[in-house]
C-alpha cells in the first residue's frame, strides 16, 4: 500500500508517537477504500461508495466532549456548557492513548480547514480506521499535492475508536470522550466511531479561534446567485432542520453545508464536503445528494442494504433515523470552486417546530434576529444526539450550542455588528410541523419552504402585503404566490383555534424564560425585542 507524500520534519514520530505499525500519510480516495475493506471496516456498495456503521455510537456525545481548564483559556470557555478537565488528566488521557496505539497502523490527513487562506487553520488528522480518514478527507479542505511537502499542521486531531477512557483516571463521565487541549493544540477522540465527532470537533475549534479575528463562525449552509458571490445567503440550522437540504437549490450555488465564517471579506466555507443526511433520501426530491450515494468513494453510514444486491434502504431506520452519506463538495454540480462568497444579503434561521405554533416564514428586524439567533429554537430530530427518538423542543443558542466554547454573547455581538454593517435581511424559517403539533399535525411541504425561500432570495417577497404576528412581533406574508394560503396563517391550519393560542402562550412563556439568561448581557434594543 503506498504511504503518501508528508513533510519529512513533520511525522508522527516527530510529534512523539513512537512504536507504531504502519503510518499511512496522505492516501488519496482509492487507497483508502482499499484499505478500509481489505481491514473489514465496510464493504464496496453501488458505485463504489463505502459502506460502513458505527457500531454503539449512531450521534454525537456532546455530553462527552470537555475541554482543558488551563489559564490560558480560563476566561473565555462558557463552562457551563463545556465540561472541564484538568491538565493532568488530559496528559494521563493522551500517554495512556499513546500507548494503546503502540504496534497498530494508523492513517493521516493533513488538510486545510477554511477555504479563505486569510484564516484557514491546517489540521492533522489522525485515525485508527482508515474510512475515517476517507471520510475527513471528503469534509475537509484538500492540500496540493506539492503543498504536502512542507505542510506543517498547527493542530492535531487523534481518534482511536477501541480506546476506552477511564473516569477515575482520565477525568471523564463515561468511556467515551472528545478532549480538546488548546495549549497543547491536541484534540483527543476515544471510544465512539460516529465520524461527525471529527468534523464537529475542527468546528468547535474554529468557533473558539475565529472571534479572536474579528471573524464570526456560522453553524451553517450557504448559496449565492449564480455568477454573482455578492448575492449570498446563509442558513442557520440545527443538524434536521434543512440546512444541507436548502442551501442545495439548483438555481443556486452552493458554497457549503455546514460551517462557514463571516469574516471582513465576506462568507467562506470551513469544509470541502458534505454530511448530508440520507434518511428517505428521493432521487425525485433531492437528486444530486441521492446519486452521491452510488458515487465511488463516498461515505454510506448506518444505512441498510440488500446483502445481494447492495441495493441501500433510504427508508430504513432500524440502524438509526441518522443515516449519513459524506462527499467532496465536487459531486454537486453546482458547487463554488472556491467556496468563497460575499456578504450575505440574506441570513435564514432555520428552526424546526415541533409546536405547529410558527409560520412557514418570518421577516425579522435585526433585533429580533438577535433574539432568535441566541434563542436557537427547534426541535431535536431523532438520531443527530444519542437517545433522541422523536422531536424534542429545545433552545439550542446560536443554533450550535454543543460547538460553542465561548459564552453565546461573544457570537451574538459579532453576528449583531456585521448584520448593521452590511445590511442583511433577517428570516426566521419554519421547517417542522403545521395543523397541530408533532403528533397531530404533519411536516411543512419543503416545496412550499423551497418557493418561500426562492421568494426571500430574489427580493420578490419584500413586494407582498405583510402582517405582524401577535405572539412574537415579527411580519408574516399574508400571501405569496405559488404557496397554498392557508399556511401562511399557522392559526388557521389548526382545526382547534383556542388549541393553537393555548400551545402558541405556552411556546412564547418557553422563549421567555429561555431567553431570561441573556438579559444582563445584551443591547436595550434586543431587550425590547424579547418576549414577556
Amino acid at each position: 500500500m503506498q504511504h503518501g507524500r508528508v513533510n519529512p520534519a513533520r511525522t508522527l514520530a516527530s510529534q512523539g508517537m513512537t512504536g507504531l505499525g504502519h503510518v499511512y500519510y496522505n492516501l488519496t480516495e482509492p487507497a483508502l477504500v482499499g484499505a478500509a475493506v481489505a481491514r473489514g471496516e465496510g464493504q464496496i456498495g453501488r458505485g463504489g461508495a463505502f459502506l460502513c456503521t458505527t457500531g454503539q455510537f449512531t450521534g454525537r456525545s456532546p455530553k462527552d466532549k470537555f475541554v482543558v481548564r488551563t489559564p490560558s483559556v480560563e476566561a473565555h470557555i462558557w463552562w457551563e456548557n463545556n465540561g472541564a478537565m484538568s491538565a493532568e488528566a488530559f496528559d494521563r488521557l493522551h500517554a495512556d492513548m499513546l500507548e494503546h496505539v503502540r504496534g497498530r497502523d494508523l492513517f493521516v490527513q493533513d488538510l486545510y480547514a477554511g477555504a479563505d487562506p486569510a484564516h484557514r487553520l491546517d489540521v492533522r488528522m489522525v485515525t485508527e480506521l482508515a474510512w475515517h480518514n476517507l471520510f475527513i478527507r471528503h469534509l475537509l479542505r484538500r492540500p496540493e499535492r506539492a503543498e504536502l511537502d512542507t505542510f506543517d499542521p498547527a493542530w492535531t486531531i487523534l481518534n482511536v475508536p477501541s480506546f476506552k477512557a477511564d473516569p477515575a483516571r482520565h477525568g471523564t463521565r463515561t468511556a467515551t470522550v472528545i478532549a480538546l487541549n488548546f495549549d497543547k493544540r491536541l484534540i483527543l477522540i476515544g471510544n465512539t466511531a460516529y465520524a461527525g465527532e471529527n468534523k464537529k470537533a475542527v468546528f468547535t475549534l474554529l468557533n473558539y479561534l475565529l472571534p479572536e479575528k474579528g471573524v464570526m463562525p456560522m453553524h451553517c449552509s450557504a448559496n449565492h446567485a449564480p455568477g454573482r458571490p455578492d448575492e449570498a445567503a446563509v442558513f442557520f440550522g440545527l443538524s434536521g432542520t434543512g440546512k444541507t437540504t436548502l442551501s442545495a437549490d439548483p438555481s443556486r450555488t452552493l458554497i457549503g453545508d455546514d460551517e462557514h465564517g463571516w469574516s471582513d471579506r465576506g462568507t467562506f466555507n470551513f469544509e470541502g464536503g458534505c454530511y448530508a443526511k440520507t434518511i428517505n433520501l428521493s432521487p425525485e426530491a433531492e437528486p444530486e445528494i441521492y446519486a452521491t450515494t452510488s458515487r465511488f468513494g463516498t461515505v454510506v453510514e448506518n444505512m441498510v442494504y440488500d446483502p445481494e444486491t447492495f441495493e441501500l434502504d433510504f427508508a430504513d431506520a432500524s440502524l438509526t433515523e441518522n443515516t449519513r452519506c459524506a462527499y467532496p463538495l465536487e459531486a454537486i454540480s453546482n458547487a463554488s470552486a472556491t467556496g468563497l462568497g460575499g456578504h450575505p444579503k440574506n441570513i435564514i434561521m432555520l428552526t424546526c417546530d415541533a409546536f405547529g405554533v410558527l409560520p412557514p416564514i418570518a421577516r425579522l428586524t435585526p433585533a429580533q434576529a438577535m433574539y432568535h439567533f441566541l434563542s436557537g429554537f427547534t426541535a431535536k430530530t431523532a438520531g443527530t444526539e444519542r437517545g433522541v427518538t422523536e422531536p424534542t423542543p429545545t433552545f439550542s443558542t446560536c443554533f450550535g450550542a454543543p460547538f460553542m466554547p465561548r459564552r453565546p454573547e461573544v457570537y451574538g455581538k459579532l453576528l449583531q455588528e456585521k448584520i448593521a454593517r452590511h445590511g442583511a435581511t433577517c428570516w426566521l424559517v419554519n421547517t417542522g410541523w403545521t395543523g397541530g403539533a408533532y403528533g397531530t399535525g404533519r411536516r411543512m411541504p419543503i416545496r412550499a419552504t423551497r418557493a418561500l425561500l426562492r421568494a426571500a432570495l430574489d427580493g420578490s417577497l419584500a413586494g407582498v402585503a405583510f402582517r405582524r404576528d401577535p405572539n412574537f412581533g415579527f411580519e408574516v406574508p399574508v400571501a405569496v404566490p405559488g404557496v397554498e394560503a392557508g399556511l401562511m396563517d399557522p392559526r388557521s391550519t389548526w382545526a382547534d383555534a383556542a388549541a393553537y393560542d393555548a400551545q402558541a402562550a405556552k411556546l412564547v412563556k418557553m422563549f421567555a424564560d429561555n431567553f431570561a439568561q441573556y438579559v444582563p448581557y445584551i443591547d436595550a434594543d434586543v431587550k425590547a425585542a424579547a418576549i414577556g
